[in-house]
């Protein structure tokens, strides 16, 4: 695996025993440090080199009193450069100067003298966020995307380790049970592995076994004669005759009942079926896909699937991650379902704002990819303008799975805490603040910074 290079960081701050502190800090730490000691050689070197982050002091000693001058430096450095993490310094006893320098564009603060474990983990986090904002606007437009079949984001450790196991198996015959929760994704890595194979000039045949009744699937796998049943006016192939040579991919194979289970069994273990209404056997030749978002093992113990048939179709298992186990991948998913949209949707110039990147990245997507897919094409639709803001994604609360708080922003983490508090506390600030550990005005402050409004 490469390495990722050392972050990058501007600070600025007009002492300089408080720049040495943190080179002594950022240094041993990993960190690339750059210091200059006012917001002009701030400007100026955020010109000549790009920055991961931007560590700078709100006041400088021209400006001792107002901050004017660096809240004029949070602005310069945010209009030139968007995806720019910027975090303020600042030694003032109230909490006004940060808020205002966020208001500006600054994505977090620390107060002095800084709490170095605090620091640090400011710092990683904001760091992380820009790195996905940027890397969601390098993302290739579906039209660049390779020809070899589907694209496959695998951005993610989690993700990477399934394609892995996908370019692996993909040029084999064998038979594959994709698994995963629904949304997952699974219907492109079975077109994935059919593309990838010596087979991918022929047929791809997509059967979802638990929406078709009972009485029909025989017929959709299998095919009919004229005269089989009601309403069987001519012969039909089914799935497995039209793929002949080619690949069946069989969805919620889970849902499938217990009778075309034993006839799903046959074909598979002989190669030899039958069409409904018919006496003639015929001889396919199809590699089998299925997928299901059900415990199969534990479908075989309750006695509703077939033992047999899953050791038919488990030659190779793939689980598939949910969105929230590959957090990496949300920003180049988002961006590859954005360049679509704005295709189909002719608005070339909408973006997302970073507000809304650190939105996508703090929802925990019960609906996973599909839901993250949906999110994109109503907010290129209903935006305002050319930037997606947070207000624009339709991000639902759900009772689903959540992030760990690890995958959070500390802003993230921190509203979170705070809002537990204030619920559990009937909106009793005195009484969240001692849960908490935190004085009422503390508490207050906060809530201030977080656009928090409680009545009492």
């Amino acid at each position: 695996m490469i390495a990722r290079p050392a972050p990058r960081i501007l600070v600025a701050d007009d002492q300089v025993d408080v720049l040495e502190a943190l080179r002594l800090l950022l240094k041993p730490e990993g960190f690339a440090v750059t210091a200059v000691t006012s917001a002009a050689a701030a400007i100026a070197a955020a010109r000549e080199a790009d920055f991961d982050l931007a560590l700078i002091d709100l006041n400088y000693a021209r400006d001792t009193t107002s901050g004017k001058e660096g809240f004029d430096l949070v602005s310069q450095l945010r209009a030139a450069d968007e995806a720019l993490p910027i975090v303020v310094m600042t030694a003032w006893g109230t909490i006004d100067g940060a808020v205002e320098a966020m208001r500006r564009g600054a994505r977090d603060y620390v107060q002095k003298p800084w709490e170095n474990a605090r620091l640090l983990t400011v710092l990683a986090a904001q760091i992380e966020i820009g790195r996905a904002l940027r890397a969601s606007r390098r993302a290739p437009a579906p039209t660049d995307l390779p020809a070899d079949g589907p694209e496959v984001i695998a951005a993610s450790r989690a993700m990477s380790a399934v394609v892995r196991v996908v370019d692996k198996v993909g040029p084999s015959d064998a038979n594959v049970l994709v698994t995963g929760e629904h949304g997952t994704g699974k219907e492109v890595i079975a077109r994935r592995l059919h593309a990838i194979s010596r087979r991918r000039g022929e047929a791809f045949i997509a059967i979802d076994a638990g929406a078709i009744a009972e009485a029909l699937l025989e017929s959709a796998l299998f095919g009919h004669v004229k005269g089989a049943f009601t309403d069987a006016r001519a012969d039909r192939p089914g799935a497995f005759t039209l793929a002949h040579r080619g690949t069946v991919f069989l969805d919620e194979i889970g849902n499938m009942p217990a009778s075309q289970q034993a006839k799903l069994l046959r074909v598979l273990q002989s190669g030899e079926l039958s069409a409904v209404g018919s006496t003639k056997v015929e001889r396919v030749d199809v590699r089998v896909i299925a997928a299901t978002n059900a415990d199969l093992g534990a479908e075989v113990k309750a006695g509703r699937f077939r033992e047999d048939l899953l050791y038919r179709l488990n030659t190779v298992e793939i689980r598939l991650p949910p969105l929230r186990e590959r957090r990496d991948d949300v920003p180049l998913l988002a961006a590859c379902f954005l360049a679509r949209t704005r295709e189909r949707y002719a608005k070339p110039t909408i973006e997302l704002s970073p507000a809304a990147m650190d939105a996508l990245l703090a929802h925990a997507f019960p609906g996973n990819v599909r839901e993250l897919e949906h999110v994109i094409e109503r907010a290129v639709l209903l935006a305002h303008g050319d930037r997606i803001e947070s207000a624009d994604l339709d991000l639902r609360p759900t009772t689903g799975p959540a992030l760990p708080t690890d995958h959070l922003t500390l802003e993230q983490a921190e509203h979170q805490v705070i809002d537990r508090a204030i619920r559990r506390a009937s909106g009793n600030v005195n009484e969240a603040a001692r849960a908490l550990g935190l004085s009422r005005s503390a508490l207050y402050r906060r809530l201030q910074l977080r656009g928090i409004k409680v009545s009492g």
